[in-house]
């Protein structure tokens, strides 16, 4: 598959809405994700974990559809390697390998109103990232209101999980969209409150392990 760049374009709802990347998900949009050859899944990669003092716990991940396991695939582009490829219909987010190969993960994505499409690039990332809901998203729901110039802290409840990677377009303005992770592990392959793009904890640390901060880190966002 070959994708054309395409220019950030951000609505005035989506700008005003993501930066919380709220974790409230809907129902999966129907649809047959790609047939791409799976060469290794790596079902045995969702253990608990204890990493920079927090214990995620175990993913059952028998009760997670196949298709949304990290594995290996098969996969024609003409992107270089280290590019991420995110493929919102699909519910899948790519990391181009060498090869013609890509490592596969499940997300979560934005429902209609909050969604986007676009090439950006990873400004920088964080472990155990805060979480400061924008005002707007304060003003629908005032229990996290108080979260609006202090932050929530890192923890397991946290909605941006174990990591955060900050998008930024090509005139190095931050775009409000992250790719983090979530202590939800269920609500990856639906449609969800905000636009970013989340992944289950144990996947994000994995993506987050092979991403480098800078321009050179392509983002590539597909509706």
């Amino acid at each position: 598959m070959r994708f054309r760049n395409s220019m950030i374009a951000l609505g005035l709802l989506a700008t005003a809405a993501l930066a919380g990347c709220s974790t409230t998900s809907e129902t999966a949009q129907s649809g047959a994700p790609a047939r791409i050859e799976t060469a290794q899944i790596f079902t045995d990669s969702y253990g608990s974990v204890t990493d920079a003092g927090y214990t995620l716990p175990a993913i059952p991940i028998n009760r997670v559809k196949s298709e949304f396991v990290r594995q290996i695939v098969n996969y024609d582009t003409a992107e270089k390697p280290g590019t991420v490829i995110v493929n919102t219909r699909e519910r899948h987010l790519y990391y181009i390998m060498p090869g013609g190969r890509a490592m596969r993960y499940g997300i979560g994505v934005g429902k209609a109103g909050f969604a986007w499409s676009g090439t950006a690039y990873v400004a920088w990332k964080q472990e155990w990232p805060n979480w400061h809901p924008p005002k707007e998203m304060a003003a629908r729901r005032p229990e996290i209101a108080r979260y609006v110039e202090d932050g929530m802290g890192p923890g397991l409840n946290n909605p941006l999980g174990a990591r955060a990677m900050y998008l930024f377009n090509e005139k190095g303005q931050d775009t409000l969209f992250r790719l983090h992770g979530t202590p939800e592990w269920a609500s990856i392959g639906t449609a969800a409150s905000s636009g970013c793009i989340r992944l289950m904890n144990q996947d994000v640390i994995d993506l987050y392990s092979r991403v480098r901060p800078g321009r050179n880190t392509k983002v590539v966002v597909i509706q």
